[in-house]
């Protein structure tokens, strides 16, 4: 597994990394991880039959794409000629693409493992954010225009966005391109592999769906009232979807509705008061026992995203604690809340659907709220469960080896 980032880092796709190392090592394979080291990590981490090598790979989170890209001399390295030898099946979960060549001239086979739209889409979110929709453009090209605006919506500094239509307009369309020597590609949805096969029929044959594996998370009984959001500032997440829902919610509703929101940065305090006029508490990244005292606060999750989330983790959890998601009907999430009863979805970026929705459900008794959140754990744990992932993963490596 070549994954620039492992979990605890990163987010959703570094998560499923984890779980699938884990349920691998668990199952008797051999696993050896090769990832970037933080300050404090050990070199070298080893336990039944999972083996992490940490390396001095990046300087910071930020911009990794094209960071891993250019480490051609890790690739060239005594370390990783070895492994590459001593591989069965070469496992590439996010970035890491330029080892794809490299893997291919020692002929080991190559998995991808798409969490995002990269093959048809340099920024991987296929969303247009020159035109506010999803993005059509075939062969992995992104107009400037795009770029553009998708750097300034998440308030980059005017060097940081130059610099991004440079790469992704040039650089990117590489990606596409030493994906299509994989032998394999997972998607995590069967929305995901639709984008992918209708924008890049040449990856049709290799595309395989697995859900990722479930979390090990306990379900937690509603003791408040409150709805939660967990996207920080992110445009793509949908925030602004949400602020200008509670500027409406406050209009047609005299409830008193709050909604608790994580992963901000450092605000102005005029901006925290014009949130907190809304209804809107707003948090840094918090602890995890502090993340766990809130959510026990929840009768909500909202997932107001605009972009065709794949298979969005921040969902998975909200089901497995028991709580009623309130989500954009887009993507990969119409698939993943199927059968569940306390489901609501809502057109992506209308907000008066969402306020609608959210001041229809503050009505629900916290009994309610707890027999759908029984009811819809259930369903997940049955269609999810950890043994069909990791048998589907194992199916696809016997497939090409």
């Amino acid at each position: 597994m070549l994954s620039e980032l492992f979990y605890p880092h990163g987010s959703g796709g570094e998560l499923a990394t984890y779980l699938y190392a884990e349920l691998l090592r668990k199952a008797g394979i051999n696993v050896v991880v090769v990832t970037n080291r933080f300050s404090g990590e050990p070199e070298v981490s080893r336990s039944e039959n999972l083996i992490v090598y940490r390396l001095p790979l990046l300087n910071e989170t930020r911009g990794v794409k094209y960071s891993i890209l250019r480490r051609f001399d890790v690739l060239i390295s005594g370390f990783m000629k070895k492994l590459m030898k001593w591989a069965d099946v070469v496992y590439i979960p996010k970035f890491w693409y330029s080892a794809i060549p490299f893997a291919k001239i020692y002929g080991k086979p190559v998995i991808v493992h798409l969490h995002g739209y990269t093959p048809v889409c340099p920024l991987s979110t296929l969303y247009d954010a020159s035109n506010d929709a999803t993005c059509t453009c075939k062969n992995g090209f992104c107009s400037l225009r795009c770029i553009y605006n998708n750097e300034r919506n998440h308030g980059e500094s005017l060097f940081q966005t130059l610099t991004s239509v440079v790469l992704n307009s040039t650089v990117g369309y590489c990606f596409g391109e030493y994906i299509k020597l994989s032998d394999a590609v997972i998607c995590v949805s069967k929305a995901q592999s639709d984008f992918v096969k209708r924008l890049d029929a040449t990856l049709h044959y290799k595309i395989h769906v697995i859900y990722n594996p479930l979390p090990k998370l306990s379900y937690m009984n509603v003791e408040g009232d409150d709805f939660g959001y967990f996207g920080g500032l992110s445009y793509l997440k949908g925030f602004h979807v949400l602020r200008k829902s509670m500027v409406y919610v406050n209009r047609i509703s005299h409830k008193q509705i709050h909604v608790h929101a994580t992963k901000f940065p450092n605000l102005d305090k005029r901006i925290i008061e014009s949130f907190n006029q809304l209804g809107i508490s707003v948090y840094k990244k918090l602890s995890n026992s502090e993340y766990n005292d809130l959510y026990k606060r929840l009768r909500a999750v909202i997932v107001p995203s605009i972009w065709n989330e794949p298979l969005p983790y921040v969902i998975t959890e909200a089901i497995l604690r028991g709580r009623i998601v309130i989500a954009s009907q887009i993507g990969g999430i119409p698939e993943q809340v199927e059968g569940c009863k306390g489901a609501f979805l809502f057109k992506a970026g209308d907000y008066k659907e969402l306020a609608n929705t959210i001041e229809y459900l503050s009505g629900f008794g916290r009994d309610t709220v707890n027999d759908f959140g029984l009811h819809d754990r259930r369903v997940l744990l049955k269609r999810y469960g950890r043994r069909k992932a990791l048998q589907e993963l194992i199916r696809v490596c016997e497939s090409i080896v």
